[in-house]
């Protein structure tokens, strides 16, 4: 486990850029954490960091927002990522509300990064090297964000 504490919405999306920049493609991350906490700013840091130019909103209200890369520039040189699908199952009662996504249809996949918040929601489902990361509200704009692959 690795545990960095940030001080600002700037290094939270910092934290976020330099994890996309580290990842090859396939990977699942399982971003635990209360409203608040830091979720949505570590997304918009991570979309950057593989070279997404949108702006990032928290999908909350759709359950799931697709990002699509754009050639290398966008994807970097030699990684296969094409695909970033940001979930947000806040809204969710049970694993049954989430069949009809497509969801893990997209898990492992090479080409794709799934990043899902509130993911105790369907927990029993995820693969298991996922990486998970906690986020805890400490005050103002600092935030405690837990590594745990």
């Amino acid at each position: 486990m690795k545990k960095i504490i940030t001080e600002s919405f700037e290094q939270t999306q910092k934290l976020g850029s330099e994890l996309a920049q580290s990842l090859n493609g396939g990977e699942v991350l399982a971003l635990h954490g209360d409203l608040g906490s830091g979720k949505t700013t570590f997304m918009q840091g991570f979309a950057k960091g593989l070279g997404i130019k949108r702006n990032i909103i928290s999908p909350t209200f759709i359950i799931m927002r697709t990002y699509v890369m754009q050639g290398e520039e966008e994807r970097g040189k030699g990684k296969a990522i094409q695909n970033l699908y940001h979930v947000d199952l806040y809204r969710i009662e049970n694993e049954r509300d989430v069949e009809g996504l497509g969801l893990f249809e997209l898990l492992g996949e090479k080409e794709n990064i799934v990043a899902i918040e509130w993911p105790e929601k369907i927990e029993n489902l995820l693969p298991k090297d996922k990486i998970d990361i906690y986020f805890e509200y400490m005050m103002d704009d600092k935030r405690s964000i837990t590594f745990s692959t």
